[in-house]
């Protein structure tokens, strides 16, 4: 499924996502105000009918313009093993609506993330907040735009001036100390921590220079696949907590501004080497 016969050309990619994005918007909008027919996946994990709706428009669009391209969408895969794509596979990555428990309460922080990779490169992403009429889009080389507009990072260089971005996974009843602990020593050294409920946003919003940094824990492939290359093609930073290769499919993501990502790497790299990993930590994702 990795459909190599012919060079994609970026043209076509992003009519077809565009398409896309711009029809799973208009259904999350229709959705807004409504009732939501809400489903229960664990106690804090949702999903609705409208998330479900979404990814079914999107990839059948999709499958109908890339029959042999893999994707890797949220319902389809959550609770399954996800098998890595080969180096020379294209795969797109789909949340259909990143903050579903905020769209549930009807909190206006949530999108749809949408990207594409050949294997681990990133190529084209492109995340989409109807509620706020905003469409942020990066593709491999060309820079980042937000409606249209080029978008930078921020030059923020110290954590004393920085606002920073985190979220928590869905396993953070069984391992709540832990994930407070990195909280606690970001509050300690930063302006302020922002807790938005979409990674998706966090990512696009320190490529547009709201946030100066973002990390969490536990992020899937559909969280991170636009928006970390939104990142990038800002002018900022992507890596794990150790400074290594950013993985789609690793645990750890960190965002910065590159200013400050070092001293963001270094709060995490303190807090890791003075508090043990829970035990079984590694045995659920978000």
């Amino acid at each position: 499924m990795c459909g190599l016969d012919s060079v994609l050309a970026m043209t076509e990619i992003e009519q077809v996502a565009d398409a896309a994005i711009a029809e799973a918007g208009a259904r999350m909008l229709r959705a807004w105000h409504g009732q939501k027919a809400v489903e229960y996946k664990s106690p804090i994990d949702l999903v609705t009918k409208t998330d479900r709706d979404i990814e079914a428009a999107v990839v059948a669009r999709l499958r109908t313009a890339f029959p042999d391209h893999m994707i890797v969408a949220e319902e389809a895969s959550a609770g399954r093993s996800i098998p890595r794509p080969s180096t020379d596979c294209y795969a797109w990555y789909l949340d259909p609506i990143d903050g579903t428990t905020n769209f549930a309460h009807s909190y206006p922080q949530c999108c749809v993330s949408l990207g594409l990779a050949r294997g681990d490169d990133l190529l084209y992403g492109i995340v989409y907040d109807p509620l706020s009429e905003e469409t942020f889009k990066a593709k491999r080389g060309a820079g980042a735009t937000l409606n249209g507009r080029p978008i930078h990072v921020s030059t923020t260089p110290q954590l004393e001036q920085a606002l920073i971005g985190t979220g928590f996974p869905y396993d953070r009843r069984s391992h709540v100390d832990f994930y407070l602990a990195f909280m606690r020593d970001f509050m300690l050294r930063t302006q302020g921590v922002r807790r938005v409920g979409s990674a998706a946003l966090d990512l696009c919003y320190v490529a547009c220079g709201r946030l100066d940094g973002f990390f969490e824990w536990k992020l899937l492939p559909w969280d991170t696949a636009a928006g970390a290359l939104i990142v990038r093609e800002a002018g900022g930073m992507v890596s794990d907590f150790s400074n290594g290769l950013f993985d789609l499919y690793g645990d750890q993501i960190l965002a910065s501004n590159g200013c400050i990502h070092m001293l963001m790497l270094d709060v995490l790299q303190s807090r890791l080497a003075s508090t043990p990993i829970p035990p079984r930590f590694a045995d659920s994702r978000a």
